[in-house]
């Protein structure tokens, strides 16, 4: 614990910016009730909460003692317990967010605004370099105001507010926020602490995290062997763990600056994030032999860095017309490699490696009312430099390394993607009706750097230039039928271009255990989104009902052909095929594809609350829930690949004075409508509980304590959305300790 300590200490000194102010000071500008200092319940004035407030259609919101209570290792396990949101688990090192069974380009992850630069939506495998135990509250927001965020976001935006860069000052100097949290299930230790404060017009952050986890324990055998054979014919199975889920260890490290000028009409800031993050995949147990010798299948660990600056700023009225000027601008230099090997006669190695430079700004600017018309408009710039590269020995047993081996080839060219958009939204009442419409256009090239160390999927020839222009739309309107009912209508029409890898990717991808494949002829997706909903609150029983229907014309999406690659394939502008017969006494990779084809997908998302008991015994709430989203191709082409189970069950809340928890108990049904060349997975059971505990303040001192028990019944749980479902289970029984210091 004293060498964590020291460690995050020293890596938030590294980052310390020191902070000269006069001697003027504006706390008495900020109300009394925002000036206490209480890190975890600040109100932020974000454009999602904005939106939020304007349109009522869904939107949910983490913040305070329910944050803590449901926070994760990572964004998508923070948010698996809300309505229509699952998580994408890749093993415990990865868990990304997918709202209506969308993931990767179609849920967008912003951090305080802005993207985070990171791949996390190329692939499944790569970790968001976005850790939510910094986060002071996570917005997600869905329905037609996505737009303002990006094109073709269908699934959602997740918003994680940290405060880096500060937006107000603060009654003290220095404010300290120390969090320690443990974990039985991966035997984690997780610290973080934060320092903010101000000085007259200066206000700054610091902030530092450093986790450590081991094997992740499970409650059964990590590989669903028939299942994992029936994809992939040329697997025998040696090594099946029980209990331990092996080589899903990490550690990661995090550091983080920043400062503001602050004054009543506004603030300008800066800030520097900094993150490493290693972390392992679950192995597949299978063997393969070279030169005589039979082997264990190397294993992948993913070692990730990012460096991020930032800069925002917002003013407060700064034209005659305007009501407030928004911008933020950032640059992000991100990479990281696949590691492949780690098993008897294989080193550790570089297998596969992506590399992505970022700049993005934003300006966003609320006019002042026109008439009866209240709205924004803004601009969105994006431009990054993209790569993904391939070594061939990765994964090679030292004895063979003295062979020659083939050149490091580009599985995706080096690529410059410029995008260019223009947005706005209008929001109007009319007696008890509210109406709102968006409109967002842009403007996207994409730039491959042909070599001779790439070649084009299938053979297929790319050009040097690829130019989309995809244009949303959307109108809504919220009927208050009267001070318990309230309506809400949505319709989206969305567009999205194709992403890099999903045009040109050609080879293997470590991480994945895949053969990956672009196709240079994608067309731009559109999808028809409609948003129906229903609200009520009457003597304390509340109740929402949403529904939705998206058409999705041209979907995108990645799937199995059916062929494989054997070991050490090199594809060739004339070597283009897979020959299953060659994979029949040896291991081989399965290819996947990137595909369209027009899809459905509806569902709903339902809760009921009812107040249980209200006395001096404290307050009992009890909410039953239910979701559910089906997704199927037209024309009886079959399933869509990945999707969530109906889930439905019901949650206890009690609290009294400074105690506080909840029991939660799920049932997910069967996942019997997978996709062409995916595997149904089991029905399950999940158990958890929390509870946390505010001990007495003492002088400046806030100490809280909390408790959290996860997967009680034990369950070995297939997650459907997972593309790891038959070699990582998600986490067994286990239990959180940890406790919070805020001075």
């Amino acid at each position: 614990m004293y060498i964590k300590l020291l460690l995050l200490a020293a890596y938030i000194g590294t980052l310390h910016l020191p902070a000269y102010a006069d001697e003027q000071s504006l706390i008495n500008k900020i109300p009394s009730d925002e000036a206490i200092i209480n890190l975890d319940t600040i109100v932020v004035r974000s454009p999602l909460t904005t939106q939020r407030t304007d349109t009522n259609l869904p939107f949910t919101q983490l913040s305070g003692d329910e944050l803590i209570l449901k926070m994760g290792n990572t964004i998508g396990d923070t948010l698996k317990q809300e309505l229509g949101i699952s998580s994408q688990s890749f093993g415990p090192g990865v868990g990304t967010p997918v709202i209506r069974g969308q993931s990767g380009p179609r849920v967008k992850v912003l951090e305080n605004g802005i993207g985070s630069g990171d791949v996390s939506q190329l692939s499944p495998d790569h970790a968001s370099s976005i850790d939510p135990s910094m986060a002071e509250s996570i917005e997600v927001l869905r329905g037609p105001a996505t737009l303002l965020y990006g094109s073709g976001i269908i699934g959602g935006v997740v918003n994680v507010i940290d405060n880096r860069i500060p937006t107000h000052l603060y009654t003290e100097p220095v404010n300290v926020v120390f969090d320690q949290r443990l974990d039985s299930a991966t035997n984690e230790s997780n610290t973080a602490m934060k320092t903010e404060g101000s000085k007259g017009h200066l206000a700054y952050h610091l902030d530092g995290l450093v986790r450590e986890r081991g094997d992740m324990s499970i409650a059964g055998s990590a590989i669903d062997v028939p299942k994992a054979q029936a994809l992939d014919h040329t697997l025998i199975v040696v090594n099946n763990g029980h209990g331990t889920l092996a080589n899903t260890f990490s550690e990661a490290f995090i550091g983080a600056a920043g400062a503001s000028y602050i004054n009543d009409k506004g603030f300008v800031g800066l800030g520097f994030n900094q993150s490493h993050n290693n972390y392992g995949i679950a192995p597949d147990g299978g063997t393969f032999s070279s030169n005589g010798i039979a082997y264990e299948n190397p294993n992948v660990r993913i070692d990730q860095r990012q460096n991020k600056y930032d800069f925002k700023s917002e003013l407060n009225q700064p034209f005659s017309f305007a009501e407030k000027l928004a911008m933020r601008i950032g640059y992000t230099d991100y990479y990281h490699t696949e590691l492949n090997g780690g098993v008897l006669g294989i080193p550790f190695s570089p297998g596969t490696a992506f590399s992505n430079k970022t700049y993005e700004g934003r300006f966003e600017l609320t006019h002042k009312d026109i008439g009866p018309f209240k709205g924004s408009v803004g601009f969105q710039a994006t431009s990054s430099q993209f790569a993904a590269f391939n070594f061939p020995s990765g994964g090679v047993p030292s004895a063979d390394l003295a062979l020659p081996v083939s050149a490091t080839t580009l599985t995706v060219p080096a690529t410059q993607t410029n995008s260019f958009g223009v947005f706005g939204l209008e929001s109007v009442n009319v007696g008890s009706m509210l109406y709102q419409t968006g409109l967002r256009v842009e403007d996207s090239a994409l730039s491959p750097t042909l070599s001779s160390s790439y070649v084009a999927p299938f053979g297929s020839s790319v050009n040097s230039n690829y130019n989309y222009t995809p244009i949303s739309a959307s109108v809504s309107a919220l009927w208050t039928l009267d001070k318990i009912n309230s309506f809400n209508l949505g319709l989206t029409r969305s567009q999205r271009a194709p992403q890099v890898q999903e045009l040109f990717s050609n080879g293997f991808h470590d991480a994945t255990r895949s053969y990956e494949l672009g196709d240079p002829s994608l067309h731009m997706e559109t999808s028809y989104n409609l948003d129906l909903g229903y609200k009520f609150k009457t003597h304390g029983v509340r109740g929402e009902l949403d529904l939705f229907n998206n058409w999705a014309n041209d979907y995108i999406y990645q799937q199995r052909t059916g062929n494989f690659v054997p070991p050490g394939f090199v594809a060739t502008a004339n070597s283009q095929t897979f020959s299953n017969a060659q994979c029949s006494v040896a291991a081989c990779t399965p290819v996947t594809a990137s595909m369209q084809a027009d899809a459905i997908f509806r569902g709903y998302e339902t809760k009921l609350i009812f107040p249980v008991m209200e006395n001096r015994h404290g307050i009992i709430d009890l909410t039953l829930f239910s979701d559910y989203t089906r997704g199927q191709f037209v024309n009886g082409a079959g399933n869509v690949p990945r999707l969530p189970p109906l889930r439905f069950g019901f949650q206890w809340d009690y609290s009294r004075q400074k105690w506080s928890g909840n029991l939660r108990f799920t049932r997910a049904q069967a996942q019997n409508d997978a996709g062409a060349t995916d595997t149904a997975t089991a029905g399950y059971y999940l158990l958890t509980m929390g509870g946390e505990y505010q001990i007495k303040r003492y002088h400046d001192t806030n100490i809280m304590i909390y408790l959290k028990g996860n997967n009680l019944l034990n369950e070995n749980i297939r997650n459907s959305v997972s593309y790891l479902r038959n070699f990582s289970p998600e986490p067994g029984r286990g239990a959180q300790l940890g406790f919070k210091i805020t001075y």
